[in-house]
């Protein structure tokens, strides 16, 4: 039987980790696929790596696209079911897979039709690194279409107070794709040696199964989408309300991407073995954020359904709670980083010294913002979990913007390489300390409601 949660009773605390628990196991298995990845290929050769992170920008780009779908229905679904509003809700649901799946469809013709295009924009001299990142760009996008799925799947579920089921689903994709990743990179038995193809496929079969079994799931238990209809003459004005919310942090992510992809770009004048490093280094300080993701789901989902159900007041100390939690995450990670910075990132290259001694650099330049990033990712939740999603995106964008200036001026110093890893980092705890400021002047507005209110 899958269990929906009524978050506008009982302790907050308790309430928010226990929604959020399974959210953040959900988000690390996300981030542990790319790991398993790196990992492999990193044992393959530091070269394809390199290809793997700059066709990897794609997904993130994919990602972003996916937000529209996933941010706009969860938080339709949360205020509509705080309000106990299922019918609501599933319309939401309804157009919501409707819109996903078109402009899933849309961006997996876009990346197969210019795949030679976007490798080319990198400028890689290697013309072996460029073959192999367009050889991984191919195979997914073929499969982006799960890829695109599975998010708002976990955020239909996530929104009613259920995050078990999301971990639990995506648990198994996790373990199939790690059985069968270095099966399919360096063959064994009956499986061909397929390299850097390998990684890519084992990937989009991985996320195949995850979407077959929330099928399965919504078939067989009487699941908020179990009777989505997709095939439907969608209705406009909910489409409208879902872009409208999750248009804003689609755009964040977007640009988001886009500006790391020109920071590659300018890491490319230092080589492969620089964007090698950007693409282990990443996925390494992911941990924090995919755990803070985590909890911002959770604070998303809970100020949501609160704010349907009028409790203003909950939401504050929910978002106070919550803060809090993601703060001492954000503190564990950057005495992480600084500390074990060598060992964790000797796991995936363990043979290139060079390699190693950048990333070292980059780990420890990075885990001086890991406190407010969290912070950020924290307060973006509870504005998305009231709608107000354009205050995060305009915060993100304009920090964001700022780093390629930053990057390009600070690379040509006696800094060099070291100097984008500093342009990201001073954005990121300026983005975390903004934001922190604009929720907390925006908590005025919710005592206008509560006299509203009575």
């Amino acid at each position: 039987m899958i269990k929906n949660v009524n978050l506008t009773e009982g302790k907050i605390r308790s309430a928010l980790v226990k929604l959020a628990l399974p959210i953040m196991g959900t988000s690390f298995i996300q981030m542990a696929y790319n790991l398993t990845d790196i990992m492999w290929l990193g044992r393959l050769s530091t070269d394809a790596v390199a290809a793997a992170g700059a066709a990897g920008y794609f997904l993130w780009l994919g990602s972003a696209l996916v937000m529209v779908a996933q941010v706009g229905v969860g938080v339709h679904v949360a205020q509509s079911y705080g309000r106990g509003d299922l019918e609501g809700a599933k319309k939401y649901i309804d157009n919501g897979f409707q819109l996903n799946i078109l402009i899933a469809l849309s961006y997996s013709l876009v990346l197969y039709l210019f795949r030679h295009q976007i490798i080319g924009f990198f400028n890689i001299e290697d013309a072996y690194v460029v073959k192999m990142a367009v050889e991984y760009l191919t195979i997914i996008s073929a499969g982006i279409a799960f890829h695109f799925l599975n998010p708002v799947f976990s955020a239909v579920l996530n929104s009613t107070g259920n995050s078990v089921t999301p971990f639990k689903t995506n648990t198994i994709g996790l373990i199939v794709n790690i059985v069968i990743d270095p099966l399919l990179i360096f063959g064994f038995g009956p499986f061909p040696s397929l390299g850097i193809k390998g990684a890519a496929l084992a990937t989009i079969l991985a996320q195949f199964l995850v979407t077959l079994i929330f099928l399965i799931i919504g078939k067989k238990y009487d699941t908020i989408y179990s009777n989505a209809k997709i095939i439907s003459k969608p209705n406009f004005q909910f489409v409208k309300d879902i872009i409208k919310v999750g248009f804003p942090p689609c755009v964040q992510v977007g640009i988001h991407a886009l500006i790391s992809i020109i920071v590659t770009r300018i890491l490319s004048v230092f080589g492969p073995m620089a964007i090698a490093v950007q693409s282990i280094g990443s996925q390494i300080e992911s941990v924090t954020w995919m755990t803070t993701e985590g909890f911002s789901a959770a604070i998303s989902a809970f100020v949501g359904q609160n704010y349907g159900a009028g409790k203003i007041k909950r939401i504050k100390e929910g978002y106070k709670k919550g803060i809090q939690i993601v703060g001492g995450i954000g503190l564990f990670a950057t005495i992480l980083l600084i500390f074990a910075a060598e060992p964790l990132f000797t796991i995936f290259t363990p043979d290139d010294l060079l390699a190693i001694k950048e990333g070292i650099v980059y780990l420890r330049i990075l885990g001086l913002s890991q406190f407010l990033m969290a912070i950020e990712i924290g307060t973006t939740g509870a504005f998305n979990g009231l709608g107000k999603t354009i205050y995060p995106t305009a915060n993100g964008i304009v920090l964001n913007v700022l780093r390629i200036p930053a990057a390009l001026a600070l690379s040509k110093t006696a800094l060099g390489l070291s100097g984008v890893w500093w342009a990201i980092s001073i954005s990121s705890n300026l983005k975390g300390l903004v934001l922190f400021v604009l929720f907390y002047f925006y908590r005025k507005h919710f005592e206008e409601i509560n006299k509203r209110l009575g």
